[in-house]
Formats: structure tokens, sequence, C-alpha cells
């Protein structure tokens, strides 16, 4: 398929004088000089000293020291603040010098962190190497500066077609359905992924729902395909086949040096269980803190809290949820960080997607019940340089009897109320992460698969029956029940892409496609009610229904959006903003 397509490609270019650049070089061509920067950056890095910088340095050299073993699949059980990402990719670069693998694809759940994955990749490996391909890539930015950035971006905009790069840095949205995809267009990445070293990152948050057969994908790349598929993640998922039906063979193929020892090594802050907190119980702790985080279970509780702190005239407070499109979420980490850099007052009250993986360090931590999974993973938020003393650093879980927790939380609650029975004197030990997810995974038995997809491919002595187009259409791995709505968001500083995006929505020969990737960073996803009665009254209009139907649905009222919390949809849908303010 990808051969066609690009014999399609360069037919038509001839015809119009057209030339374009699909040249990327060799990954093993590449790999003499990755080594060198890496071992320089990790170099440079051992030379701060300091025993959380050695240990890190241990766990660098035991995952690379096992570089030569066979291809397949591996886990990497290291504690949040143990520097996986960087032993991964140190692995990965040494696993693909010893066999011969074609790239490395490194897979990420979520694409509030993939930026900064995606940057630290660039730094080390160089700009012109890493394809960074998930579905808020900012093409539009690219293309509107000098004529060498232009060349670049449509370069890479060829590479999202096939992952032709050396490295991407890619979603596990994008990864997954690709594999189970049933479009011409996503097929071509196939033999693209053959061969290469593939590292899941936060390997936990694949969706419990299609856990099976995305387990199938990844025994079928690793024996048929000749991949390297790396599960790395601080809460482990429990995958063997001793664990759980349908499981990986994972026997003897950890990475990481005793990844017991080092939950306790890397332990950085100490979990207690509170029981109910109600939003003034939570504000009058947050008034005795500088610097705090609380992570609820809902956006409905994290503006009320917020609200009601504002009230209280807290300072330094951020909100953070997906009432907030990507790219402004981003512009608010990173205030977050430099706030938290500068010893600056910051209250940051977010639900669940500033946990895993974003790189923020809080002296202290409030999280609502959740599974034990989360709860660790908001632990990895506090303290996570270990700047200060573990017994000091506490994350508070409590439990808010005003906001029922959604019903798969509430769900997993339940596991982990089992696992402070059975490991109440260590919740976060490796044995009661294992314990919870054998825990979660039999009582989901066969919700494991619950759309029934290993049961589409069937085969017999009278043939085949491989239902693609059914499976592709089943496969989802975001469930939301929500639909987008456009927000034309800026930075405050002159950046007008949204805006120039929407415009273009209305210009018949611009790529529906491309567009919907420009735009997809300024999105907000809400209930299709919500968007329903905001188009009614006026608040929000379909751009271009003419050519792009009801693709793109873009906010109106402005005023809707606001700086602190971001959109706001329910009563406020019929209100212009002065009527907000009090």
């Amino acid at each position: 398929m990808d051969a066609d397509f690009k014999d399609t490609e360069a037919f038509y270019d001839r015809l119009e004088g057209r030339s374009r650049d699909r040249d990327w070089p060799a990954l093993q061509e590449c790999l003499p000089r990755f080594l060198t920067l890496f071992d320089a950056h990790m170099a440079e890095k051992a030379d701060a000293g300091g025993e959380l910088n050695r240990l890190r340095g241990d766990i660098l050299h035991h995952v690379r020291a096992q570089a030569a073993n066979s291809p397949g699949l591996f886990t990497l059980t290291v504690p949040t603040g143990g520097g996986k990402t960087l032993a991964s990719l140190g692995f990965a670069l040494d696993h693909a010098s010893h066999h011969g693998h074609r790239r490395i694809i490194y897979a990420i759940p979520f694409t509030s962190i993939i930026d900064q994955t995606a940057a630290i990749f660039r730094k080390l490996l160089g700009d012109d190497v890493v394809l960074e391909h998930h579905s808020a890539i900012d093409e539009e930015k690219w293309q509107q500066g000098r004529k060498e950035d232009r060349q670049q971006a449509d370069k890479l905009k060829l590479a999202m077609e096939d992952w032709a790069a050396p490295v991407v840095v890619t979603t596990n949205v994008q990864f997954f359905e690709s594999l189970f995809a049933a479009r011409t267009s996503r097929v071509r990445k196939l033999h693209n992924i053959a061969g290469s070293v593939i590292i899941l990152d936060e390997a936990q948050t694949i969706p419990r729902h299609l856990l099976r057969p995305a387990m199938r994908m990844l025994d079928e790349l690793a024996r048929a395909y000749g991949c390297t598929i790396i599960l790395c993640t601080a809460t482990q998922p429990a995958l063997g086949k001793d664990r759980v039906q349908g499981g990986l063979s994972l026997e003897g193929r950890e990475l990481a040096p005793d990844p017991h020892e080092l939950a306790r090594k890397l332990r950085r802050a100490t979990v207690r269980m509170v029981g109910t907190m109600a939003n003034g119980d939570l504000i009058t702790q947050l008034e005795g803190e500088e610097q705090a985080l609380v992570i609820v279970n809902s956006r409905k509780h994290a503006l009320d809290l917020f609200r009601e702190a504002e009230q209280a005239r807290l300072d330094g407070l951020v909100h953070l949820t997906t009432r907030q499109c990507a790219a402004h979420r981003r512009q608010i980490l990173d205030e977050v960080r430099s706030r938290l850099e500068g010893k600056q007052t910051c209250r940051v009250v977010a639900t669940s997607l500033i946990e895993a993986g974003v790189d923020v360090d809080f002296p202290k931590v409030w999280r609502a019940e959740a599974g034990l999974d989360q709860i660790i993973q908001a632990a990895g938020r506090c303290n996570r340089e270990g700047r200060r003393a573990t017994e000091e650093s506490i994350v508070t879980v409590f439990s808010s009897p005003d906001y029922p927790p959604p019903r798969e939380i509430r769900s997993l609650m339940g596991d982990m109320e089992r696992m402070r029975t059975t490991h109440a004197q260590d919740l976060q030990s490796l044995a009661a992460i294992e314990a919870y997810f054998a825990e979660v995974y039999w009582r989901m038995g066969g919700d494991l698969d619950r759309e029934g997809i290993l049961d589409l491919f069937t085969h017999s002595r009278k043939g085949t029956d491989y239902a693609f187009r059914t499976v592709a259409e089943k496969f989802r791995m975001i469930e939301s029940g929500m639909v987008p709505v456009i927000v034309p968001w800026g930075d405050g500083a002159g950046d007008d892409e949204a805006r120039e995006a929407i415009r273009l929505l209305g210009v018949p020969e611009k790529s529906s496609a491309a567009l919907a990737r420009a735009l997809q960073t300024f999105v907000v996803q809400v209930p299709p009610e919500a968007r329903a009665r905001l188009v009614a009254n006026g608040k929000a209009e379909f751009a271009a229904p003419a050519q792009r139907g009801d693709q793109f649905c873009v906010l109106k009222d402005e005023g809707l959006y606001l700086p602190d919390v971001g959109l706001l949809w329910e009563d406020a849908d019929y209100l212009a903003a002065e009527q907000l303010m009090i």
C-alpha cells in the first residue's frame, strides 16, 4: 500500500514538476552518532553528583547491560523519578545496535506529556531525526516560519503517513488504532513498524476493555514482525501469562535491577488515608501550604473547588482540567513549573490528567479516592526530585461524598480497598501493585475484551473470517462519549494560530484532514447535549457546513472561554461573559 501511494505521488509530481523530500537517514547509520550524544549527555548528568543521580546512573547501567538479550518482550519497572525515559532510550539504542532494528518508536498515553518527551529526544539526538506524530501536532506554526522550517514541516507531514523517520514519538492512540485500522492510509505505517524497538510508556494506561486484543497485537509484533517491545512504567500492570488470561511471555524479561528494592529506595512520599474531606476542609488545608496540588475525579468537582478557593482569596490558584484546550494546558503547565522552581505560591486544582508522566514536583498532594495505580501516580508528583524528607511529603487520600466518582473509578476503589486489607503495611510496594492489578483483571474477566474483538478473527477448515472493518470500528482507545468544540484561543502574545486555522475552514481548497490536525490542539470535548445547546443558542456554529458538514463546531461567544478555567458550557451556555461576573 505504501509503495502504491508513493508511486502515484511520484507520477503526478513528474507531471507537475514537483519534488518532495521523503529521505530520512536509516537508524543503523545514525546509531554511532546517537550513542556518542547519549553517552555525553549521561556523563554530564553523572557529573552533577547527588544520591538520586547516582541511583539513576546505576539503573541506566543495569538496563543497558542487557541490550544484547534476544529481541522480544521486556518490562522496565522503575518508580517515578528513577529516570526510566532515558533508561529505556539508552536500552533501545544499544539493543538496535546489537540486533539491527530499523527504528525506535516511543508511544505515550497522553498528549499532555508527549511534548516534553519529544523535546528530550530532539535535544539529545537532533531536530532532524525525530518525528513527533500525534493529534495535536503543530503544523501551521512550522508553515509560518523560515523557508527551512517550512521545508522541514513538509517533510514531517510526509513522514506522518508512513513513519519513515528513524525515531518516532507518538501516542498510544495513533499506535494501536493504526494497527487495528481498516484504512489504507493507516496501513502504510505497518512495514515501518516491523523491525522496530517499541517503548510503551505508562503501560498501565492501556484501556482495560481492550487489554486482551492489545496484548495479542503486541505478541504478534514481537513474534512475527521482528519487534522488541518494552512495557515501561512505575506501576507495572500484571500482564504476564501467570497473571492474566491471554497474558504475555514476560518471565525473566525485566530490565530494571530488583524492582521491589527500587520501589523502596525511590519512595519519595508518604500516603495517608484520611476519610471524608469537603471542599471547605481542602481549602483550609491549602491555606497552610504555599505550594500544593489537589487532584479530583471530575471536571465539576475541580471547578467547584477552584471557585470556592477563589472566594476564600487563596493566592497562586491554578485550575487545570480538560475544560481547557491542549495548547492552553501546555502554557499552564509551563507556568506551574516556573512557579514551583521559583518558589512562588502555587496551589493547583486538577483532574487526573496531571498524574501520569507530567514533570511537576509539589511538597504535598491531596488525591480523591481512586485506584491504587492512580494514587501511586499522584504520589509521583510529590517530592519528585527527593529534595524533602519522605515523611514530610504527604499524599493525602480523601473521599468526597458530594462528588460521586465515575463508575469505572468506583470499581477500582473497591479493588483498592481490598489492597488496604491485604497490604496495609505498604500500599506503595510493588507486591501491592501486582496484587492490585491481578485483582482488577480477575474482577473484569471477559470485559478485558469487552467488544469481542478477538472473536472477530476466526479461521477453520472452511477458511478465514477476519472482520477488519468491524474491528476498526470497535477498537477505540478513547471512549469519551463527548464531542469537540473548537475554541479560538491565543496565548496573549500575538499568536493567532487558532483563528487563522478557523478562517481557512472557509477555503474549499484546504484539506479537512490537515485543518483538523492544525485545530486539534484547540479542541475542548463537551457532552453532546451541551454542544447542541451552544449551537441552538448561537454560542457556537458549524464552520463552512457546505464544504465541511458538521466536522468543525467553532465557539462564537469567546466570553464563554475564560482564561482561568476554560470553557463553561453548563448553564452558562446562554449567558454572555459579563453576566457571569460577580
